[in-house]
């Protein structure tokens, strides 16, 4: 691979870059809702570079941690992350879009990102998957990933919040941005 990548730092994006590192990418570069997660990226998970997107305008926070561009981004966000990433995008970039959590909470669609032409102009491709397309590869990717969990190589990023009376408020803390990877409900003890 030995490409630079960039992804946003929940359960799935923090998937991605562990596994694009695992793939060979040359460099991961992550944004985050807070100073303390962005030390978990870089401290924890071996990312390159973090930053916190509180801090500033994404765009110019992204090419601060990534200032030679990036080759392929990772997209659980939309909205200002897409924005951002297609302005640092290389020529010939690669967006894989996985979700736009962005919207999920807002009352109105987010708006297009303005900078969309560049997709043409900087010849990017941008596609859109869902998990469930590449069920036939399941097995290829569990013989690529069980040894590097059991060997602790790929962290799994997970906030359990104990207690089925909890979920509302756990839903919407994970919506804030409140939790460190999966939010996952234990119901009852084992």
């Amino acid at each position: 691979m030995g490409q630079n990548l960039a992804a946003a730092a929940g359960g799935v994006g923090s998937a991605a870059g562990q596994i694009a590192r695992l793939l060979g990418a040359r460099s991961i570069v992550d944004s985050t809702g807070s100073a303390a997660k962005v030390k978990h990226l870089i401290e924890d998970l071996g990312f390159d570079a973090a930053f916190d997107y509180h801090k500033g305008p994404i765009r110019e926070l992204l090419a601060q941690v990534a200032p030679d561009g990036i080759e392929v981004y990772f997209d659980n966000v939309g909205g200002e992350h897409l924005e951002a990433a297609i302005s640092v995008l290389r020529e010939h970039g690669r967006i894989a879009w996985c979700g736009s959590i962005a919207e999920y909470n807002g009352t109105e669609p987010l708006a297009a990102p303005r900078n969309l032409s560049d997709v043409v102009e900087k010849s990017l491709r941008l596609e859109g998957f869902l998990v469930r397309n590449y069920r036939h590869l399941q097995s290829e990717l569990e013989e690529l990933l069980v040894p590097h969990l059991q060997s602790r190589r790929i962290v799994i990023d997970q906030t359990i919040v104990k207690g089925f009376d909890h979920i509302v408020e756990a839903f919407l803390a994970m919506l804030r941005g409140e939790n460190v990877g999966k939010m996952i409900i234990q119901v009852s003890e084992l």
